[in-house]
């Protein structure tokens, strides 16, 4: 299963990738390298990860997450719906029909809005689904097992698999913590290998304004809807258009300060809260210097895991799919000499197939390089 995420809806409303099959859920991933890093100390250690994984780009969208709820909710026993998305001009998705035949669809200009009012059991749950391939193509599309397993609201197991790229799961707070705020200082960071915002600085944010359809209308390498400063549809701060605000971590990813809070894999008090990271639309001012605006990496918001409201919302992370064997020229999945035939044949008609050093050029180096990696094979 291609396990590159990312919703057509989302493509097509924001420019922000190729539309696709709008009833094929995805969700776009940055690699999240470096690892191995020392955790920040700022953070009480953490934010250091052993290996390499891959974060959402996006918060998921509530178009996201209407066909997640139409795939799934028909009947709707564990609640994957919350009226208040329908009711709440902060809520991005309706239900109509009845119980059995129940239907979703997103409101005006909300569709590539986060989804907001889901809790912890939400967001393993559409974990799961997709890891589980959205019942597409063979996958069960199951909701209940996966890399969760669930006993009605009861999480009874979580399998990680790192070698399997078709996982998807929440961030743990580490994994949260290295894919907002850490950047090398080798590469142009901190001095101590993090920031204290999402934004690639230690400077405070600038407060997000809205258009009157909810995109950033102040984008800017350090702008951030916090402090209800994106005033549109009536209310004093709303959710704005991911991405919108042109902010981006040193991986890639937009918007892992402000919108809204998202759902983390790590527990806290004996396992009954989970937590939340990365401020929301309404986090402001505050006195304690540590807790810079709820935004600062030191900041988790612990809550029963059935919590839901305006300012919650998902992302999700997932392993890094393995590389393609370099060796394996003809691409089937073997190493042997109709490989090192097919790159010869190639090398000699001066297709740049044969470029094996990407540099432009056929030449010996591309020789030597591909019977180097022939010789180690995959």
């Amino acid at each position: 299963m291609k396990n590159s995420f990312i919703v057509a809806a989302l493509a097509a409303v924001t420019g922000l990738g190729a539309s696709i099959a709008s009833a094929q859920v995805t969700i776009e991933f940055r690699t999240v390298g470096n690892a191995g890093n020392a955790g920040d100390p700022n953070s009480f250690g953490r934010g250091g990860v052993a290996y390499e994984f891959r974060i959402g780009t996006f918060e998921v969208t509530n178009a996201q997450y209407a066909e997640f709820l139409n795939a799934v909710a028909a009947s709707d026993p564990r609640g994957l719906f919350n009226a208040n998305m329908g009711t709440d001009p902060r809520g991005g998705i309706t239900r109509s029909g009845t119980d059995g035949f129940f239907t979703y669809a997103v409101k005006p200009n909300m569709g590539n809005k986060p989804v907001n009012y889901v809790s912890y059991f939400d967001a393993v749950r559409m974990a799961n689904w997709l890891t589980n391939g959205q019942g597409l193509n063979g996958g069960s599309g199951s909701t209940e097992s996966g890399v969760y397993t669930l006993n009605a609201n009861t999480l009874t197991a979580i399998t990680r698999n790192l070698s399997n790229p078709n996982q998807v799961f929440l961030p743990t707070e580490s994994e949260f913590i290295k894919a907002g705020y850490h950047q090398p200082a080798s590469q142009g960071g901190d001095t101590d290998n993090f920031w204290r915002f999402a934004t690639r600085s230690n400077n405070s944010p600038t407060v997000a304004s809205a258009t009157a359809t909810g995109d950033i209308a102040n984008p800017g390498a350090t702008t951030v809807n916090y402090s209800s400063g994106s005033d549109w549809n009536g209310q004093n701060g709303n959710l704005t258009t991911v991405g919108s605000a042109g902010n981006t971590s040193f991986y890639g990813a937009f918007d892992m300060n402000g919108n809204v809070r998202e759902w983390i894999e790590t527990t806290a008090f004996n396992q009954g809260f989970r937590g939340q990271m990365g401020g929301d639309l309404f986090s402001g001012f505050n006195p304690n210097p540590t807790l810079v605006f709820g935004l600062d990496p030191a900041f988790v918001n612990y809550t029963v895991p059935t919590s839901e409201g305006s300012d919650l919302g998902i992302r999700f992370a997932s392993p890094v799919p393995p590389q393609p064997c370099r060796a394996d020229f003809n691409s089937d999945g073997f190493v042997d000499f109709t490989d090192f035939d097919g790159f010869v044949a190639a090398f000699e008609a001066g297709d740049l197939a044969a470029d094996f050093n990407g540099d432009g050029f056929l030449d010996f180096t591309d020789f030597d390089a591909f019977v180097a990696a022939f010789e180690v094979g995959c």
